[in-house]
């Protein structure tokens, strides 16, 4: 199975290579700015419900193989989630600092998507095996739970940006619903065994 994470990891950077690709042949639509930024959202938030899901998929499936996809795929959101950054600081705003710190003051889905972020940041910083030794195994997942929350608040962000056609953040916070459920109801099965 030494094929499974460099095929993962390709396959993680094909949205990112479509909308190079996209951008290369001028088919971003009217608004190329809002497409970028957008796409780039969908993507970040998708990556972190697949991350959410590699765990439960892999007891369904009793595939083991899967558990290694996790940190890498977890580690593809955050990527996402700093090009949809960037996007929105650099092209949208022209990395101006003040009319940012107005959006995350006055746009409430602004507010909580930045605190998303904020919570990724060290779950990103250490997800690499020798913070996972320095910090200690048990240590290491108390902190990586604030996956949860910033999973819950990059999707109600997504629902209040969006303006009048839910739809697609209602397909998010459903999916979502299922594999928070699914993890505290392992966390009951096991305080239950305890």
């Amino acid at each position: 199975m030494r094929w499974l994470k460099p095929a993962a990891f390709a396959v993680a950077l094909l949205p990112l290579a479509w909308l190079l690709w996209r951008a290369g042949f001028g088919s971003l639509g009217v608004n190329p700015v809002e497409t970028i930024n957008r796409y780039l959202g969908d993507w970040a938030l998708r990556f972190l419900l697949i991350a959410l899901a590699v765990t439960p998929v892999r007891q369904w499936t009793g595939w083991p193989a899967l558990a290694r996809l996790r940190r890498m795929t977890g580690l593809f959101a955050f990527f996402y989630v700093c090009l949809h950054l960037a996007s929105y600081v650099g092209i949208d705003l022209f990395f101006d600092w003040a009319a940012l710190w107005a959006d995350v003051v006055k746009r409430n889905y602004i507010t909580l998507g930045m605190i998303a972020v904020l919570l990724l940041v060290p779950l990103a910083l250490t997800s690499t095996n020798g913070m996972i030794r320095r910090l200690g195994g048990a240590r290491w997942r108390r902190l990586h739970l604030l996956v949860f929350p910033a999973s819950i608040l990059g999707v109600a962000h997504f629902w209040m940006m969006v303006k009048a056609d839910i739809r697609e953040p209602l397909v998010y916070a459903v999916v979502l619903s299922v594999l928070l459920g699914w993890r505290l109801w392992g966390f009951a099965r096991r305080a239950q065994r305890a």
